[in-house]
């Protein structure tokens, strides 16, 4: 199981941000929750970047990021050297996620899925490890591209 998670939000995902932090605590993960609280604004682009920096600079083992939709959080994190950010909206694309891609920030949207969607999602992402073998030839390529 996983160590440290940061997972943080803008201010479209602070339901959702919870929600994922409760699993993810449920899970034995010690978890730093970031981003604004109820009333207070904040840009993706900007909790992105922490999130995606905490996990780059090895202060966290995953990352989890929330907006209203996880597009932005997505785009912001992948322009982070070293992440490999994977929106998900369902527990299959986080176990494929994992496992063949090794994405190591998962990106969730409020809007787009309620609080029991989101925890399967998160727990699958948790549990399921990097397959290696012929996905780590291909995560290389993914690397070698942000040279």
């Amino acid at each position: 199981m996983p160590g440290k998670i940061v997972v943080g939000s803008d201010h479209a995902g602070i339901a959702l941000r919870a929600e994922a932090a409760r699993v993810a605590a449920e899970a034995g993960c010690e978890v730093e929750e970031i981003g604004p609280g109820p009333g207070e604004k904040a840009d993706y682009p900007d909790q992105a970047r922490l999130v995606a920096e905490a996990v780059a600079e090895g202060r966290a083992r995953f990352g989890i990021a929330v907006c209203g939709t996880g597009i932005g959080m997505s785009i912001s994190a992948n322009k982070v050297r070293g992440i490999r950010a994977a929106l998900c909206t369902t527990e299959f694309e986080a176990r494929m996620a994992r496992a063949h891609n090794d994405a190591n920030v998962l990106c969730l949207g409020e809007r787009v899925i309620g609080a029991g969607v989101c925890a399967g999602i998160v727990r699958a992402f948790l549990e399921t490890e990097f397959e290696g073998g012929r996905h780590a030839v291909r995560v290389q390529k993914i690397r070698d591209l942000e040279r």
